[in-house]
């Protein structure tokens, strides 16, 4: 008969409770914020995620870490986008708002980025205008994608939804502001669990 102590039990149970965390934190989520970004997505994405003890790091495209929405909020950005090895990240995602969507689609490194992490399969993610940028590079091409009403054209090959939110192989894509949580929560049970995302939604109060 094998004897486990009950100090013991409790050790192991807080070495296994720590080293998930250690792995959750390792999972480094890259934001990009340009100016002119919609606030309530790119806040409630950053929230969020951190509540789900992700690794985020906020980066600014524009060469300041101070970054002005499209209704004058100004959030201050981790780093820029020069300082970020890509090699760490796990995932990049996009907010949406005009003409936020418009400078990150314009910008030739995060494109190239872009690229690069949906040729290795890597996660991808945009809400609401943003999606535009997937389309432009032509990586929507046969999956299924939303996005706010009036940018569709962009989406070039994509199969448009109506849902809040639609996850399609390595890219999930949001409708817009009112979608902004059911969009976090999405790439919380991506990244973490469905556990996690759960959990979560039950303390926010989301239905």
């Amino acid at each position: 008969m094998i004897h486990f102590r009950v100090d013991h039990f409790f050790l192991l149970s807080d070495h296994l409770s720590l080293s998930k965390n250690k792995l959750t934190m390792m999972k480094k989520v890259a934001i990009h914020l340009a100016e002119g970004f919609e606030e309530i997505e790119a806040v409630t994405i950053i929230d969020v995620l951190r509540r789900a003890e992700l690794d985020v790091v906020v980066v600014s495209i524009t060469g300041s870490l101070e970054v002005t929405g499209a209704h004058q909020l100004k959030v201050l950005a981790d780093v820029l986008f020069e300082q970020v090895n890509y090699d760490e990240v796990e995932q990049i995602v996009l907010p949406g708002g005009m003409p936020g969507a418009a400078n990150l689609n314009g910008h030739k490194g995060l494109s190239a980025q872009i690229v690069r992490f949906n040729a290795a399969n890597k996660p991808l993610a945009a809400i609401c205008a943003a999606p535009l940028v997937y389309g432009n590079l032509g990586i929507l091409d046969g999956k299924q994608a939303v996005c706010y009403p009036g940018f569709e054209g962009y989406l070039k090959g994509a199969k448009i939804l109506q849902a809040p939110v639609a996850e399609s192989g390595n890219i999930i894509t949001g409708r817009g502001p009112g979608a902004a949580i059911a969009f976090a929560l999405k790439l919380v049970e991506k990244l973490v669990s469905v556990e996690k995302a759960e959990l979560l939604a039950s303390q926010m109060l989301v239905n």
